[in-house]
């Protein structure tokens, strides 16, 4: 009798155990909490952020989360694994998450996906050699062009952006490629202009910098303007002079859609709370990792940029005072 018991016990414990990994609390082994978090392709800010969060969340031993950045393809499949239950948490541009949350624009539905906090800018620029004889927007017509990787979902913001200047996609060749390959093609000469971007400084732009001169291309005021108007999502961003090599004085580019962290509007209430929390809390550790970090201060993270915030954010937010109500 006693053996049987010791064999029950022993199961007991071992069903304990497994079911540990659905819980969060306190770091044992038996508690961890295994946790995705869709980033983008490597050569952009989002992997980068991504894998900074996911470190700093890590870090939080009180919680025993085991959080793993997954490369994608960007915004447009973070959000559709969000909803399909493939990814915990992601990050996304919230003009294309602004879309995809209403089925507008190309999306088959509407996405269920909600925003936990509002991040850096994703500060977008056109890139050409000098030489290119591109000079504004417009001249990128009859030109080959980089708009993003493929499936990232650029086109939700490069469309409008490129239809405030008068250029439609039909006006040039466009390219997709990744943002570090974008680069390598403007070096080959593949391509006559890139468009590369997301959190500031950006690694294929501090790439392309730093092995090549290259031309900033402005964007028309008058065009930044009416796209402020019209979306919530477009701001006005400069680019402070030095932050790449070669370019001393100040560029206004457009923040086409801040990164933001966002989860399925199903994710639970007590897990978002707890992970916002984190987050805000160990701020000055992602700054660390990346200067994206600043953007996580009081006034940026409950941003509105078009996409309803989730519960358990609002809490978090309301709890420490800093909720727009």
């Amino acid at each position: 009798m006693q053996g049987a018991w010791r064999c029950v016990c022993a199961v007991l414990v071992v069903a304990a155990v497994g079911c540990g990994g659905g819980t969060t609390g306190s770091g044992t082994g038996s508690d961890r909490r295994f946790l995705s978090l869709g980033t983008a392709p490597t050569g952009g800010a989002f992997f980068v952020v991504g894998s900074a969060l996911a470190e700093v969340l890590n870090g939080v031993e009180t919680e025993g989360w085991n959080v793993t950045p997954e490369s994608t393809s960007g915004s447009q499949e973070n959000i559709r694994r969000l909803d399909s239950g493939e990814l915990d948490f992601a990050l996304s541009n919230a003009a294309i998450t602004y879309f995809g949350a209403r089925g507008t624009e190309g999306w088959d539905r509407a996405y269920p996906v909600q925003s936990v906090m509002t991040l850096a800018p994703n500060v977008t620029i056109f890139l050409t050699p000098p030489d290119s004889g591109i000079r504004t927007i417009v001249d990128l017509k009859g030109q080959r062009v980089v708009v993003g990787p493929a499936g990232a979902g650029f086109e939700y913001f490069v469309r409008p952006l490129l239809a405030a200047h008068g250029v439609t996609y039909d006006d040039f060749t466009p390219l997709n490629a990744t943002q570090s390959a974008a680069v390598d093609m403007l070096a080959d000469g593949s391509a006559a202009a890139v468009l590369v971007g997301g959190a500031v400084p950006t690694a294929s732009i501090t790439q392309a910098t730093a092995s090549m001169d290259v031309f900033f291309v402005p964007y028309d005021p008058a065009a930044v303007e009416s796209l402020v108007a019209e979306y919530v999502f477009y701001n006005p961003a400069i680019v402070p002079g030095g932050t790449y090599r070669g370019h001393a004085a100040d560029f206004h580019g457009l923040d086409v859609g801040s990164m933001h962290l966002i989860t399925s509007a199903a994710q639970d209430e007590e897990l978002v709370y707890r992970v916002t929390g984190a987050l805000y809390e160990n701020r000055a550790q992602v700054v660390q990792r990346h200067a994206a970090g600043n953007a996580i201060n009081p006034a940026n993270v409950v941003r509105d940029t078009g996409t309803a915030f989730h519960a358990g954010a609002i809490r978090y937010y309301r709890e420490i005072g800093i909720w727009p109500e």
